[in-house]
């Protein structure tokens, strides 16, 4: 591989095919995707960081970090005869196309409500879900508890259960509240309620248009300079 002033998608392909082959790396080559994709979660997480920080020079950094663990995981796949890079963006292509349809298409949309609508019945379509329960199931269960308990209760009250209103959401929040407290003072550990209670949390947060999982993440930062 040549040294150059400024490289590319292309050469970082080259890099990481060159690190797999048979003079390259023994620690990539022992790679598979079980094993690297921890690093996937945390290059994403501090990617994050660098936009919480709105530190630009680290964003860029991070992205880059990013765009090497999606290269890693299409080069093994590459190697055993499925899919490779180009289809990975043949794929993220046709889908931004797909769901764009007042842009690529003659659909119109009033505003970004309409958009994200539009979006999400798309999706059911090319992901088949035809119940509420298929569309509560397609939310990975790799996102973090709180996250995911956000997204599958905001989908089930477009469904028409849970709540839409906060102030129904604050009286559910109180009602799992009390049924956890009596748990606690029967001298038993609460776990179920405990769970029933962290979801009722994030619906409210939901009907309140409020990331939880930032607003916690904000909580533990406080707490720790209050400490």
């Amino acid at each position: 591989m040549e040294f150059k002033e400024n490289y590319n998608i292309d050469d970082l392909l080259e890099i990481m095919k060159i690190l797999r082959s048979e003079n390259g790396c023994v620690w990539d080559r022992e790679q598979n995707h079980a094993s690297i994709r921890v690093s996937l979660i945390e290059e994403a997480y501090e990617a994050a960081e660098a936009i919480d920080l709105n530190n630009m020079e680290m964003l860029e950094e991070e992205l880059g970090d990013v765009l090497l663990q999606v290269v890693f995981h299409a080069r093994m796949q590459e190697e055993v005869g499925g899919f490779n890079f180009d289809d990975v963006c043949d794929g993220i292509c046709k889908k931004m196309i797909l769901r764009h349809p007042h842009v690529f298409g003659d659909v119109k949309v009033a505003n970004s409500g309409e958009v994200l609508a539009n979006w999400d019945e798309i999706k059911k379509l090319e992901k088949g879900q035809k119940s509420t329960r298929q569309t509560l199931e397609g939310v990975s269960k790799a996102l973090p508890a709180l996250m995911r308990a956000e997204k599958v209760y905001g989908k089930a009250a477009k469904a028409g259960c849970g709540c839409k209103d906060p102030a129904d959401a604050l009286k559910e929040l109180r009602a799992k509240l009390d049924v956890l407290e009596a748990e606690v003072s029967a001298g038993r550990d609460g776990g179920k309620e405990t769970g029933d209670f962290l979801f009722a949390a994030a619906g409210l947060f939901k009907t309140l248009g409020v990331d939880a999982e930032e607003q916690l993440a904000a909580k533990c930062d406080r707490f720790i300079e209050e400490f």
